[in-house]
């Protein structure tokens, strides 16, 4: 099972369901492939399935199962697939589509492809190239640098305290 995410963003972010929902039309994507939405649950297709928001522990359930995780650019996302131990495409929502603020994304997406995590899809039409490249795709093993970052944190915090 393939599972598409879209996070929880009030912005559209159509272009990546289309990819998809392409890939399944030429018959390369043959799984089945569920859908975490958010405000694209109105995309019509007869062969996903589209939810809005998936309560967390069926969330969980669907990240452990994913063979492959498409996503948005979010930090949370690709984290929690990388903990996962999933292989994970990711593709930035851009401000000129008005699918976010700004496109910081972008950012996001290159350091985590950069450092050998993840997959980037820059090209929606080469969807099932990037697919097939992450067939064979062996993630580095993700490392959270949140312990550092938190000491970081208070420290600075505790200096105007």
């Amino acid at each position: 099972m393939i599972l598409v995410t879209l996070g929880t963003q009030d912005k559209k972010f159509y272009r990546l369901l289309e990819a998809v929902q392409k890939q399944i039309d030429k018959g390369y994507i043959k799984e089945e492939v569920v859908v975490q939405a958010g405000s694209c649950a109105d995309f019509k297709s007869n062969n996903m399935k589209i939810f809005d928001l998936i309560p967390m522990d069926e969330y969980d359930k669907l990240i452990n199962e994913c063979s492959l995780l498409i996503t948005h650019g979010g930090v949370g996302t690709i984290t929690t697939g990388l903990d996962n131990n999933k292989k994970v495409i990711a593709a930035a929502r851009l401000e000129k589509y008005g699918e976010h603020i700004n496109d910081h994304q972008l950012q996001i997406i290159e350091n985590f492809t950069k450092e050998g995590y993840i997959l980037s899809l820059d090209n929606f039409d080469e969807l099932d190239l990037v697919i097939e490249k992450a067939k064979k795709f062996k993630p580095k093993k993700y490392k959270s640098n949140s312990i550092n970052f938190n000491k970081s944190l208070k420290k600075i915090i505790d200096s105007y305290l």
